[in-house]
């Protein structure tokens, strides 16, 4: 085991990856980032939730060890890093870690904190699975009919980082290149940037979204692109995802253009441009189940998705490298500096996101009992202020005690005993 400076190790066991199958303890060490903003309010309260879970279902058989590891504004402080080499160590020593939102400037500053994680570490797909709570306000009539899971390829796309500012030396050496190798005229004084994608960028986040159809039998994989306009790289990435698909998955799967539309027993892949995928998400989303996508893409659909069944509030997400084991569970939304120290923003997307991590724990029962009393937290309509102010006789609630209330809920869910 690793000594660090800053990071304090609890007593535990590492969880570990072993023949590709994450074996974990009963006592797992687990790190958490608190988070900038609204942060420390909405951990706390998931941290809270969290233990309860797991003492109602296993009693003192198990237990989290949780490793407070550094990143954002608390990072700088303790370290003078953002995001310190030693908290890098510490998720790749010890597998699993969750986290709250982290502060990203806009138009300059320190690059955001989310992609770094995600690249440094190689975690490649990002997953955000997207359903709606009963009395949850939602936009939509129907968002009962929204159920699917996003998988975001997480290191490629324009999120890459290979940028050049406007009017710099860089930019118009790039420029000129361009025009004397392939003769394309960039206007003068333009920012630009590279959209790498990938046959093997492509194949291992297609494989994750079909390794998980199968898993929870799906009826299908989409595959969403804009490959209509930028067909060397959004229109390769839907190909490789079909090559996929017959060279590891024809037991299981198979494309629309092999079975016309008609897969039988198996899952069916298919695959629609994004600008469309954006509508018919409203217009007929029982259609869709597991999605996956480029960077960008998926950064537009994920939110779009959220907002149908009561907004990113409420929307979990995962960071998973499926070869490593490495896994970091997020809130998916910003760190809200004016409701910071308030005990009032909603932590459902850090509890949801602890759900997720359970279930790739193994520790299922956990899972379940976590959505259980949050259903019957919602259907009672004990609720923080962003649900409160679109609800009808709703009790308004803090974060703190949102989370009482979910876990006076637990009270009515079976507990399972290791």
């Amino acid at each position: 085991m690793a000594t660090y400076k800053h990071i304090e190790v609890p007593a535990g066991d590492k969880v570990v990856v072993n023949g590709g199958k994450l074996e974990t303890p009963d006592q797992p060490i687990i790190g958490f980032i608190e988070g900038d903003g609204i942060g420390p309010d909405i951990w706390k309260a998931s941290q809270f939730l969290f233990d309860e879970a797991v003492r109602h279902c296993y009693g003192d058989s198990r237990k989290i060890a949780w490793m407070e590891i550094f990143a954002g504004e608390k990072a700088n402080q303790i370290t003078g890093s953002y995001l310190p080499e030693e908290t890098l160590e510490a998720i790749r020593e010890f597998e699993l870690a969750i986290k709250g939102p982290l502060t990203t400037p806009i138009g300059g500053g320190f690059r955001s904190l989310n992609v770094s994680l995600r690249q440094l570490l190689d975690l490649f797909a990002c997953v955000r699975p997207v359903r709606h709570f009963d009395t949850v306000p939602s936009p939509v009539i129907a968002p009962q009919n929204v159920n699917m899971t996003i998988f975001r390829e997480n290191t490629e796309d324009v999120y890459s980082g290979l940028e050049l500012e406007s009017g710099t030396p860089e930019a118009e050496k790039l420029a000129a290149f361009c025009k004397a190798e392939f003769g394309w005229n960039i206007r003068p004084e333009s920012g630009l940037g590279l959209k790498p994608v990938s046959e093997y960028g492509t194949k291992r986040i297609v494989r994750a979204a079909l390794n998980h159809a199968v898993k929870h039998g799906s009826k299908s994989v989409t595959l969403v692109h804009k490959g209509n306009i930028m067909k060397y790289t959004e229109g390769a990435f839907m190909r490789w995802g079909y090559d996929l698909v017959k060279e590891e998955f024809s037991d299981v799967a198979v494309s629309w253009e092999d079975c016309n539309g008609d897969p039988g027993d198996k899952i069916l892949v298919k695959d629609t441009i994004a600008d469309i995928f954006l509508q018919q998400i409203l217009t007929r989303p029982k259609e869709f189940d597991v999605v996956a996508t480029m960077n960008l893409n998926g950064d537009y659909i994920s939110d779009a998705l959220a907002a149908q069944v009561g907004g990113i509030g409420i929307a979990p997400g995962a960071n998973i490298n499926y070869e490593t084991g490495v896994a970091i569970f997020e809130a998916t939304h910003g760190t809200a500096p004016k409701y910071a120290n308030q005990d009032k923003v909603n932590p459902s997307s850090v509890v949801l996101s602890g759900v997720m991590m359970f279930e790739y724990m193994g520790w299922q029962e956990v899972a379940d009992t976590l959505v259980d009393a949050m259903t019957r937290t919602f259907h009672n309509k004990t609720v923080t202020y962003d649900f409160a102010r679109l609800m009808q006789d709703a009790k308004l609630l803090k974060c703190s005690e949102f989370a009482k209330a979910v876990a006076d809920n637990m009270k009515a869910c079976q507990p399972v005993q290791a």
